[in-house]
């Protein structure tokens, strides 16, 4: 199958990959360490069918959690995990629902997942808890991993850029200057030398014309 793969599609794909911005192929998958809930919604006291889910994404069923004040506790390799996945410097709104057949699911709590909430790397992980409800622990060693470096603002950023414009424009003229100034100077003693060169070579002429007459008889040696 990859050999009918024309040579300069698969070309194209590896260059897009290698230009593909920093990070963006980085995983931030959420995983769920732990989670405790203090109450269920249920009314006949049943064990509670408890999920996850972010906006716009399907529901991960935690199939484990069903008692109440037990804390469950999990190795981020369970076959629902990871719960979501996070883009760079954006937050999903998420939650934790119980499930209700008979009338809508019931909310634990629901608020804004950010990458940012997670401690720096490689510890990753991110506390949240509501009263009264449950309390959770989450892992993401990718989503704050740049977290040491500080955050450069835009107009910080055209600032450095149009200083490091006017100096490459300044080290270019200092340069052109320079390299001019270098050629002024090589055609100064390229001319100096020539000129020497015409005044030798015009001495030797009025040498060998007197010779010539000395041999000729037409002018005396004394």
């Amino acid at each position: 199958m990859l050999s009918m793969i024309n040579p300069g599609i698969a070309a194209i794909l590896l260059l897009f990959v290698l230009q593909w911005p920093p990070g963006t192929l980085a995983s931030r998958n959420v995983t769920l360490e732990s989670i405790e809930i203090f109450r269920t919604h249920e009314w006949f006291h049943g064990r509670p069918t408890i999920y996850f889910r972010c906006q716009g994404e399907n529901k991960t069923f935690l199939p484990d959690v069903k008692e109440k004040n037990n804390l469950y506790t999990f190795r981020g390799e369970e076959s629902w995990q990871p719960l979501t996945a996070l883009p760079e410097r954006k937050c999903k709104r998420c939650g934790f629902y119980e499930e209700d057949k008979l009338t809508t699911d019931d909310t634990f709590d629901e608020w804004e997942l950010c990458p940012d909430q997670f401690s720096p790397a490689p510890e990753g992980r991110y506390k949240h808890s509501k009263i009264k409800e449950f309390n959770a622990t989450f892992f993401c060693p990718q989503c704050n991993a740049d977290s040491g470096s500080d955050p450069v603002s835009p107009s910080s950023a055209d600032s450095n850029k149009r200083g490091k414009s006017k100096l490459v424009i300044v080290i270019w003229c200092v340069s052109f200057v320079a390299i001019l100034a270098m050629a002024v100077f090589l055609y100064k003693l390229w001319q100096k030398k020539k000129k020497e060169e015409q005044a030798a070579r015009f001495l030797r002429l009025f040498e060998e014309d007197d010779d010539l007459e000395v041999e000729l008889g037409l002018k005396n040696e004394f």
